[in-house]
C-alpha cells in the first residue's frame, strides 16, 4: 500500500470529484440493498402470506424496525390496491423499477465524477514525469534505456490508472454495498447471515493465495515491454546503418526474442489474473448453494423463516457476489499496479545530482571571462580530467584539440553544467557556476554540437527554439548569418517547411547551418562549439565554417575541433592528452615548437 498512498497524493487537487463520487456511491449502495428488501412485504401481501393492514402501524423503536417497515409497506399496498390485486402488482413493479432506476442513476453519477479524478491524476503524473525527464541530468540516460523510460510514461502510467485509480471506484461503493446488504440480511434473519459468514473467510483465503505472486509476474512483463520498446527506438534511430550492414535479421531476432519472453510472461500473468473471476464466482455459488440448503430447511422444516423473506434474502445474497468479485479483482489490480507504480515513482523520486541553490544568482551579463581551476571529473571510475586549469578571457576564441578520449567534449559538458565537477571550480566572472541559476547559465551560453539535433517541426520553430518571441526579421537575419537563408528560401514552404523527424529532409550541412542559426538567434555572449564541422563534406564545411566565423565575432568562444584547419585563427589553441594540457599557444607558435600539435596537423595533412 506504500506505492498506493504515494500515488493518491496526486488525487488531492481533485478531491471534490472524489467526495461527489463517495456521496453517490453511498446512495447507490443504499438503493442497491433497498431494491431487494422492498420485495418482502409486497410478496407477503400479493400472495396472501400476511394479513392485510387497513390502519397505519405505530413506530415503537429501532429494535422493531424490520416489523415496522414490513407492516407499513403492507398498509400502503392495501390502501392502494383495495380489493384489486392487479393494482397491488402494478405498485410492486413500479416501486422495484423506480428503486433500480435510482440505483443505476447514482451508479452513473458516481462513475461520472470519478472519471475527472482518474484522468486528472493520469495527466498530472505524465506531466510531472515529462518535467522530471527533462530535468534529470544527461548521465541518467546513459544508465537507462530510452525505450524503458518511454514504457514508464506510457504503459506503466496507464496501468496505474487501470489498477490503482480503478480501486477508487470500488473502495467506497463495493464495501458499502456489502455492508448495507448485510445489515438488511441481518434484519431478515440473523441466524442465516451468521451461518453464511462462516464461509467468507475461507473464500477470502483462497483468493488471497492465488494473487501472491502477481506483482512479481507483472514487474517482469513491464520490464520486458521497456526492452522491446528500446529495440524499436534504436531501430528507428539507426535504420540507415542497419540496412547498410544487412543487419535486419539480427535486430529482428533480438526483437523476436524479447517479444517471446513478453509472450510467456504475459501468459503467466493473465492466466493467474483470469483465475480470480471463475474462482470468486464458484466460491460465491458455493455459498448460495449452502444458503439454499440451510435457508430451505428453515422455511420447509423449522418454519422459522417465511418464503417471501427467503426469496428476498437470496436476492440480497446474490447482490453481494458482484461487489465481492469486484473487490477480489481489485486486490489483483493492487498487486499489478504496485509494479507499475514502483517503476513510475523510481523516476519521479530520483534525486537530480545537479542541484540548483535556493538563492541562485540570476546573472544577465558576461564581463571578464571563464575560469577553470583545478577541475577533476570522472564518468565512472577513471578520471577523464584531473587537476585541469584553463582561462578563457572575454572576447577570445579558445580551441581545444587532441585525440578522442582526451577530455575535450567533457569540458564543454562541464561549462554548460550538463555534469558537475568532482573537484575544482568553474567560474564565470569570478562566480562559481554552481551559484548561478541553471537558466541564467544556459542563457549566457550557446551550443552547437557535431550531431545537429533538430525537431519534427518547421524551419522557423527550430531556429526560434531559444527565443520563442523572435520576429520574422530576426529569424531571417540569423539564417543569413548562418548561410542558411538561401536553401530555406528554396524549400517548398520556406520557413514554414517541416523538416521531418530529426531533420531527415535536410542534408548534413543544411542541418548544421540551422543549428548555427538557432545559436545566432539566441545571441549568447559565450559560444561552445563541439566538433561542429567534423561530419561535413568540404563544400558544406566551407559554408558552415564561414557561418561559424561570422557567429563568433565579438563573442567568447570555446571551440572543440577535430579538423585542425578550422581553428588556425583561434587566439589560444590548447592541446589535450588524457585530460591534461600538454601545449597551448597560437597556431604559428605551436607549429614552431614541433610538439604534439604539429604531429596532429601533419597527420591530418597526410590523411587528406
Amino acid at each position: 500500500m506504500e506505492y498506493f498512498r504515494k500515488i493518491l497524493r496526486y488525487a488531492i487537487p481533485y478531491r471534490r470529484y472524489g467526495l461527489l463520487n463517495i456521496f453517490f456511491n453511498i446512495l447507490y449502495a443504499l438503493f442497491s440493498a433497498l431494491s431487494f428488501a422492498a420485495l418482502i412485504p409486497m410478496l407477503n401481501v400479493l400472495f396472501d402470506k400476511a394479513e392485510r393492514l387497513t390502519s397505519a402501524p405505530a413506530y415503537t423503536g429501532i429494535g422493531d424496525l424490520k416489523d415496522y417497515f414490513m407492516d407499513y409497506m403492507n398498509y400502503r399496498v392495501t390502501q392502494y390496491s383495495g380489493e384489486d390485486e392487479m393494482k397491488g402488482l402494478v405498485l410492486v413493479i413500479g416501486l422495484v423499477l423506480v428503486l433500480f432506476l435510482l440505483k443505476n442513476i447514482f451508479n452513473y453519477l458516481a462513475m461520472y465524477f470519478i472519471t475527472f479524478l482518474r484522468n486528472g491524476v493520469l495527466r498530472d503524473i505524465r506531466n510531472e514525469m515529462y518535467q522530471k525527464i527533462n530535468a534529470l541530468p544527461i548521465s541518467f540516460y546513459s544508465e537507462k534505456r530510452k525505450g524503458d523510460v518511454i514504457a514508464r510514461i506510457t504503459s506503466d502510467v496507464l496501468e496505474i490508472q487501470h489498477s490503482f485509480l480503478s480501486i477508487l471506484e470500488l473502495i467506497v461503493r463495493e464495501p458499502l454495498t456489502i455492508i448495507f446488504t448485510i445489515i438488511v440480511m441481518f434484519l431478515i434473519s440473523a441466524k442465516l447471515t451468521i451461518f453464511v459468514f462462516i464461509f467468507i473467510p475461507l473464500a477470502g483465503a483462497i483468493i488471497s493465495r492465488i494473487g501472491k505472486s502477481l506483482k512479481r509476474k507483472s514487474d517482469r512483463v513491464q520490464k520486458e515491454q521497456g526492452k522491446f520498446l528500446s529495440i524499436v527506438e534504436e531501430t528507428l534511430g539507426g535504420l540507415r546503418v542497419i540496412k547498410a550492414f544487412n543487419a535486419e535479421s539480427r535486430f529482428y531476432q533480438t526483437f523476436k526474442n524479447s517479444t517471446e519472453r513478453f509472450f510467456h510472461f504475459s501468459n503467466k500473468l493473465l492466466n493467474r489474473q483470469n483465475l480470480a473471476s471463475p474462482t470468486g464466482e464458484f466460491l460465491g455459488i458455493l455459498v448460495i448453494g449452502v444458503l439454499l440448503w440451510f435457508g430451505g430447511k428453515m422455511v420447509l422444516v423449522d418454519k422459522t423463516l417465511d418464503a417471501s423473506s427467503f426469496i428476498a434474502y437470496m436476492g440480497l445474497a446474490y447482490n453481494i457476489l458482484t461487489p465481492a468479485k469486484a473487490l477480489s479483482k481489485a486486490s489483483y489490480g493492487v498487486r499489478k499496479g504496485n509494479a507499475a507504480a514502483e517503476r513510475v515513482l523510481e523516476i519521479l523520486e530520483t534525486e537530480n545530482p545537479i542541484v540548483e541553490k535556493e538563492n541562485a544568482i540570476e546573472k544577465e551579463t558576461f564581463e571578464s571571462g571563464i575560469s577553470i581551476k583545478n577541475v577533476s571529473f570522472k564518468y565512472d571510475n577513471e578520471y577523464v580530467l584531473k587537476d585541469f586549469s584553463l582561462e578563457v578571457p572575454k572576447g577570445s576564441t579558445v580551441a581545444l584539440v587532441g585525440k578522442s578520449g582526451s577530455g575535450k567534449s567533457t569540458i564543454a559538458n562541464l561549462i554548460t553544467r550538463f555534469y558537475d565537477v568532482n573537484a575544482g571550480v568553474i567560474s564565470i566572472d569570478g562566480i562559481d557556476i554552481k551559484d548561478l541559476s541553471k537558466k541564467s547559465l544556459r542563457d549566457l551560453t550557446g551550443l552547437v554540437t557535431q550531431d545537429s539535433i533538430l525537431f519534427n517541426d518547421s524551419v522557423r520553430n527550430n531556429i526560434a527554439l531559444g527565443k520563442e518571441d523572435a520576429t520574422e526579421d530576426e529569424i531571417i537575419a540569423a539564417a543569413k548569418i548562418a548561410n542558411a537563408h538561401e536553401f530555406i528560401a528554396d524549400l517548398a514552404e520556406g520557413y514554414d517547411h517541416n523538416i521531418g523527424d530529426g531533420g531527415t529532409k535536410l542534408s548534413g550541412g543544411q542541418k548544421q547551418r540551422l543549428s548555427i542559426a538557432r545559436a545566432v538567434l539566441k545571441n549568447p555572449p559565450i559560444m561552445v562549439l563541439d566538433e561542429a564541422t567534423s561530419a561535413l563534406d568540404t563544400e558544406s564545411e566551407r559554408l558552415v565554417q564561414d557561418a561559424l566565423e561570422k557567429m563568433m565575432r565579438n563573442r567568447t568562444s570555446l571551440v572543440i575541433a577535430h579538423r585542425l584547419s578550422t581553428i588556425q585563427n583561434a587566439d589560444i589553441i590548447v592541446v589535450l592528452q588524457k585530460g591534461k594540457i600538454v601545449e597551448q599557444g597560437g597556431h604559428a607558435e605551436l607549429m614552431a615548437q614541433k610538439g604534439p600539435y604539429k604531429k596532429l596537423v601533419e597527420m591530418q595533412s597526410l590523411a587528406s
